[in-house]
């Protein structure tokens, strides 16, 4: 058997910009089980919209690790309000673990609440902009004590609800409750998404380290965090932090802000993202492309969205019919219409109203969205520009186009394979504001 209840930190670097070999990485995982006594285990990796974050080889490994030795493994993916996880997409990321082993989340069902966050700590932390308190809820599985050990693993990457995703966020978020998530995330729009972006200690990040420090500091949780990159579509690890408490985030934190973050010099005229079909289904996903990238855009400028898989807004029916209702008005419009006395069903989804938020360019530049599996009047209707796909990808072929600046028919296009594994800022911008 492998002793329960023994703090470690174990934090691997990659030498070169190859990144860490398997090896290295598994070295790393069956050090961070020595010496523990485990019977059952539970995993919470994240879904497949994290498909880069490398945490599918992570599960694989602990898993078999934890097989090996006669220990009762558990897999829960950690959904948040996403859809769940297909067989299809369970094999490409997770191998060979049975598709029986994995539990679904469900976020409005499958939780208890621990406790709260007060109104009195959200004012202090937002400066006066929030006055509820929230519900801190959880899968009643994280709770259960015959778990010897929970296993978060995930990756670290510039994020627009929280500011660096994972951590705390894959247990509150990922497998929480309706309030936690709602209001967190209406947090994070009401602060505003640029003063977060990219950064450790945001009032959402608060709100998490509140949750961990007042109630899940005496449950058995190893954070298994990665910093990952995708050049050329190679999936690259370039750092593994594994670790029970804060450190490990801030270190993921400090390295992921040196390999996710790509500063432009000036303000983007036009930018095009493609969306890989297997990742992205739904606006609500593929939004990721204006959330990391309107740093980096020009007033006036024009972002381009190459969707050949978006067929839907929401991940859920409910979520679906709110943004196919309330559109992507910007930042003043949803927040009238969340406050307008008809409009109950928006006050009670809170995460999709600060979706609205975050999904739009508050007029600042265009949006267009190509797609082939939604009609152009249905993208249209949610207030983005529709264009047809293969259009689109015949004047910006996702094959021919590098990432980064190209020269097309003699205008500049600055080109994005995947917007998950980055945030771009304009430099020149973002110094005038820090002066």
């Amino acid at each position: 058997m492998l002793i329960a209840g023994c703090e470690m930190e174990i934090f691997r670097k990659a030498a070169t910009e190859d990144g860490l070999s398997q090896e290295e990485i598994l070295q790393a995982l069956r050090e961070s089980l020595q010496g523990r006594t485990l019977r059952h285990v539970l995993i919470l990796p994240p879904d497949f919209t994290r498909y880069h974050s490398n945490a599918g080889f992570l599960t694989n490994a602990y898993y078999h690790m934890l097989q090996d030795v006669g220990t009762e493994v558990d897999i829960m993916p950690a959904l948040g309000t996403h859809a769940p996880v297909t067989r299809e997409q369970s094999e490409k990321m997770f191998g060979d673990i049975p598709y029986e082993k994995l539990i679904p989340h469900n976020w409005r069902t499958d939780v208890v609440k621990l406790g709260e966050v007060p109104a009195e700590y959200l004012e202090e932390i937002t400066g006066g902009l929030w006055h509820e308190s929230i519900d801190v809820e959880i899968n009643r599985r994280v709770m259960d004590t015959k778990y010897d050990l929970i296993i978060s693993p995930g990756q670290v990457v510039p994020h627009e609800v929280i500011g660096m995703s994972n951590h705390a966020k894959n247990l509150f978020v990922g497998v929480g409750g309706s309030d936690m998530i709602n209001k967190s995330h209406m947090v994070g729009a009401v602060y505003g998404m640029e003063r977060m972006m990219g950064k450790d200690h945001t009032p959402v990040r608060k709100v998490f380290d509140y949750g961990m420090e007042h109630f899940l500091n005496q449950r058995p949780i190893l954070f298994a965090l990665t910093v990952t990159t995708a050049p050329e579509g190679k999936n690259c690890t370039h750092g593994l932090f594994l670790g029970e408490g804060r450190t490990c985030l801030e270190a993921a934190i400090q390295l992921s802000q040196e390999k996710n973050i790509d500063f432009v010099e000036t303000g983007l005229k036009k930018c095009v993202v493609y969306l890989d079909p297997a990742e992205f289904h739904s606006t609500w996903l593929g939004n990721k492309a204006i959330y990391r990238t309107r740093m980096a855009m020009a007033d006036g400028g024009e972002l381009i969205i190459l969707a050949p898989g978006v067929r839907q807004f929401g991940e859920d029916a409910q979520v679906d019919a709110l943004i196919r209702k309330y559109g992507y008005r910007g930042r003043l419009q949803t927040l009238a219409a969340f406050e307008a006395p008809g409009n109950q069903d928006l006050r009670d989804n809170m995460g999709a109203a600060a979706h609205l938020i975050h999904g739009s360019s508050d007029g600042r530049f265009s949006i267009t969205y190509a797609v082939k599996e939604i009609t152009q009047a249905e993208i249209a209707g949610v207030g983005f520009q529709p264009a047809n796909y293969e259009e689109m990808a015949r004047l910006y072929d996702p094959e021919k186009l590098h990432y980064g600046r190209n020269i097309v028919d003699g205008e500049e296009v600055y080109f994005i394979p995947n917007p998950a594994l980055g945030l771009w800022i304009d430099r020149e911008r973002f110094q005038a504001d820090a002066e």
